[in-house]
């Protein structure tokens, strides 16, 4: 696996390798983490998915390289999904671009337990290992398949929050992309990851219909009329 030696050679914790076909095709959760060294670095793409917010969306919207050697510094611009990384267990995280001129495939993501710069040699290993990384992506991928098409131990999480996008979207009578929102929402204020709030969606264990946002499903409307007023046969 192509992530597997990055860690000593970049001198970081953990890696992943994520794909996507378009920014606003990662925003709605299609993409994949195709590879990862360890749960921090799948944990760390579930936020970005559930928050909609990181670096590896920063990265592959720029086609540069994101490189936040301390997320407890306050100065990045990610309020929801900064905190929860270190919670974690990532201090700093870097995210660079898997591209071929103009053409983004996704993105490399690394992080690290305690804070810190990548040095130069560091960071050359990494841009060599994103390197590589693309041209297996380019060599192995399918001429005829969607490039937003999920290949990874993410494919059921993805399938399972587009499906209960569209519960939330018929239920509450909005678009997908504002059910979506609704279903992060949801997962980060009770801090659950997105894949478990959408198969409750779907199991119609959790309604996220209207205002509610409550773990019990709304009761039923009364159709029963209301009793006459005595007092008012005497008006």
């Amino acid at each position: 696996m192509v992530c597997a030696g990055v860690p000593a050679t970049a001198g970081v914790d953990g890696a992943g390798i994520t794909v996507m076909g378009s920014l606003a095709g990662g925003l709605e959760g299609a993409r994949d983490q195709v590879a990862a060294t360890g749960p921090v670095s799948r944990r760390l793409e579930e936020l970005q998915l559930t928050v909609g917010e990181g670096p590896c969306l920063d990265a592959y919207a720029t086609g540069m390289p994101v490189l936040v050697a301390d997320l407890a510094s306050g100065f990045t611009p990610w309020l929801a999904f900064a905190p929860e990384a270190q919670a974690a267990g990532a201090s700093a995280v870097f995210s660079l671009p898997l591209q071929v001129g103009a053409v983004r495939l996704g993105t490399l993501d690394l992080y690290r337990s305690r804070p810190g710069d990548l040095s130069r040699e560091q960071l050359a290993a990494a841009l060599a290992v994103a390197e590589t990384a693309t041209e297996l992506l380019l060599e192995n991928s399918d001429p005829d398949a969607d490039p937003g098409e999920d290949v990874g131990w993410l494919s059921g999480v993805h399938a399972d929050v587009h499906i209960a996008s569209g519960v939330v979207s018929v239920q509450s009578g909005v678009d997908v992309g504002a059910a979506l929102l609704r279903l992060r929402a949801y997962a980060f204020a009770h801090a659950e990851p997105l894949h478990e709030v959408a198969r409750r969606v779907i199991e119609h264990t959790l309604v996220l219909a209207g205002g509610n946002l409550d773990d019990d499903p709304p009761e039923p409307p009364d159709d029963r009329q209301p009793a006459p007023d005595p007092e008012d046969d005497d008006r």
